[in-house]
C-alpha cells in the first residue's frame, strides 16, 4: 500500500488539490494530514481524495468542530494523536515535534509521522521510522512537499507540488 503523508497546508487551497491529484496518479490508498490545515475550507479541498484521510489537529487549527464536520465525508480527525494500522503497519500521527521522541522511544510503532516544523525530516528513531513530510502550504520554506511512504518497502519518496 502507499500511503499518502502530507503536514501544514495552511489554507493553501492549490497545493491542497495539487497533493490529492499526485496521490490519485500515486494509487495511494490512505491519506495521513499531520495538522494545520486552518480553516474548515482547506479540507472541503481534500474531498477529492482518492481514499480515507486521517488527520490530527494542529496548533492553528482553531475552528475544531468545523474542521470535525469537514472530514465527516472523506476520514476523520483526531485530537492530538491519531494511529492507524496499514498493511500490517502500525502508523502514528502527531502535529507537534516535541512528542515524537517519548513516542518513539516506545517502539510501539512502525512509522511515526509529525509536522509542526515545516521542515522535511526523514529518520529512524530506533526501530521507528519518523517522517515530517515538510509544508504543503510552502509559506515558510517556499516548498510545497509531500510524502509517498511504500508500506512493502518502507521507502520514503518526497514529492514537490
Amino acid at each position: 500500500m502507499k500511503i499518502g503523508i502530507m503536514a501544514d497546508s495552511h489554507d493553501n487551497l492549490p497545493k491542497i488539490r495539487a497533493a490529492m491529484e499526485l496521490f490519485e496518479r500515486e494509487g495511494v490508498g490512505l491519506i495521513l494530514h499531520a495538522g494545520d490545515f486552518v480553516a474548515p475550507f482547506a479540507v472541503r479541498a481534500m474531498h477529492d481524495a482518492p481514499c480515507r484521510v486521517v488527520a490530527v489537529f494542529g496548533n492553528n487549527d482553531g475552528e475544531r468542530i468545523g474542521l470535525s464536520r469537514a472530514f465527516e465525508p472523506i476520514g476523520e480527525v483526531h485530537p492530538r494523536i491519531a494511529v492507524v494500522e496499514a498493511d500490517g503497519k502500525r502508523v502514528g500521527v502527531v502535529h507537534q515535534d516535541e512528542l515524537v521522541a517519548p513516542i518513539a522511544a516506545g517502539n510501539a510503532l512502525d512509522v511515526l509521522v509529525y509536522g509542526h516544523t515545516h521542515r522535511l525530516d526523514i529518520r529512524r528513531e530506533g526501530q521507528v521510522l519518523v517522517v515530517n513530510p515538510g509544508e504543503v502550504g510552502g509559506w515558510l520554506t517556499g516548498k510545497c512537499t509531500v510524502v509517498i511512504l511504500d508500506t512493502q518497502t518502507m521507502e520514503p519518496r518526497v514529492w514537490e507540488v
